[in-house]
Formats: C-alpha cells, sequence, structure tokens
C-alpha cells in the first residue's frame, strides 16, 4: 500500500489495482488534477470533505470513478446528478479485490447549536482506517494504519492523542491540519508525538509526501 497526502484530509490510497481517493475538499488544493483515480471515499457534507466543484473535475478527468459516500452526502450528490453507490452504517463492499467496510457515527460536536452531521469513516483492505471528523473505533478489528484527525474546530489535541492511543495502530498518519500554518501544525505534531511514543509510529507527512508500507499484521501486533 502507498498512501500520499495531498492535503488536509486527502489522501490518495494506492493498494492492489485500484488509486483511491479520500474526501476531496474545499482546502485541498491538487486534488482535482489527479489522473487514473478509480475510487472516492466522502465521509461527510461539510466543505473541507467534500468541495462540489473539484469533485465534478475529478469526475470529468476519470468519468469512470466509483464514490462510495454515506446517505447525508448522496442526497447532495444526488441533486447534483452525480452517480454514487451508499456505503455507510456497518456495510461493506468488495471492489477489485480491495475491501472497502463503513464504520458509522457522528461528527464531533463542534457547538450544540451548531447541529450534528451524519459522518461515515472507511476501512480500506483491512489496513488504513480513515475516520473522518469522528473517533468511531472498528469493532472487533485491529487497525494497522490510523488517518488521525488532529486539529479543528471541534478537535483538541488531548482527545486526538487518546484516539490514537485507544486504537493503538502500527503506523499513525495525522491528517485534518489543513486549517493550522506550518508554525501551528509543528506543535501539534510534536506534542502528539511525544505523548504516542509507546502506542504507534507517528509518520507526518507534508503535502503530496509519500508512504510506501507493507504490514505483516497478526493478531500478536
Amino acid at each position: 500500500m502507498k498512501i500520499t497526502k495531498i492535503g488536509h484530509c486527502c489522501l490518495l490510497v494506492e493498494v492492489k489495482s485500484l488509486r483511491i481517493l479520500t474526501d476531496p475538499g474545499s482546502i485541498t488544493s491538487g486534488d482535482h488534477v489527479l489522473d487514473n483515480i478509480d475510487v472516492i471515499l466522502i465521509t461527510h457534507e461539510h466543505g473541507d470533505h467534500l468541495h462540489t466543484d473539484s469533485l465534478k473535475e475529478i469526475i470529468a478527468k476519470n468519468p469512470e470513478v466509483k464514490i462510495y459516500t454515506n446517505t447525508s452526502v448522496g442526497n447532495i450528490l444526488q441533486t447534483l446528478g452525480i452517480s454514487y453507490q451508499k456505503l455507510d452504517g456497518t456495510d461493506f463492499t468488495v471492489h477489485h479485490e480491495v475491501k472497502f467496510e463503513a464504520v458509522d457515527g457522528n461528527h464531533v460536536e463542534i457547538y450544540e447549536k451548531f447541529g450534528l452531521v451524519h459522518n461515515t469513516g472507511y476501512f480500506i483492505d483491512e489496513k488504513l482506517f480513515y475516520p473522518g471528523d469522528a473517533y468511531t473505533v472498528p469493532s472487533d478489528k485491529k487497525v494497522p494504519i490510523l488517518a488521525a484527525p488532529i486539529a479543528g474546530p471541534w478537535c483538541k489535541t488531548s482527545d486526538a492523542i487518546r484516539y490514537i492511543k485507544e486504537i493503538s495502530p502500527r503506523i499513525t498518519i495525522p491528517v485534518h491540519d489543513g486549517l493550522l500554518n506550518d508554525q501551528g501544525r509543528e506543535i501539534i505534531n510534536n506534542v502528539i508525538a511525544k505523548n504516542v511514543v509507546d502506542d504507534t509510529d507517528y509518520t507526518v507527512l507534508n503535502s503530496h509526501d509519500e508512504l510506501d508500507v507493507t504490514i505483516n499484521f497478526t493478531e500478536d501486533n
């Protein structure tokens, strides 16, 4: 599996024969020019995860792309005439020998009057779990690689640390950091890294950095 961080929460995940894109949002630059995208995963409807203009450009360049998302996002896509396949709750599907599993949960509260939106995390090929904007945990599963949100109007550093410790993945890739400047990103990453050093390999990827991962994952890991 190769993981390239495009920016914020947008990852390009290459596994087996597929190129998979997560959450092409308004903060991310460069997601709309990517070629040969087979699958797009959209966790929820907020603009930093779903930017419809970027999505349309990606579809124009990749007309056969398959979009997996939840019912809430699906309703938005339907009004735009964009085809999608619903994947939420505890559903799963297999596409070109890659398994995609949904892990449902509400978006973490920003403020009580702001309202909650439907958020669906996705477990890709039983290796990478991308939760979106929620602290969900795949039930009865170990997580080799976690894309962990670390910053935002709903995300406290202490909560991010607790979440990483709870899942205790082999590798953690910090995401949801597009609202931070370089100095803020460095400070928060340093604080988290120091506090999870015994729990995970905390691997910071800057925009367009790549990580090649080969994991032989057993019950003892």
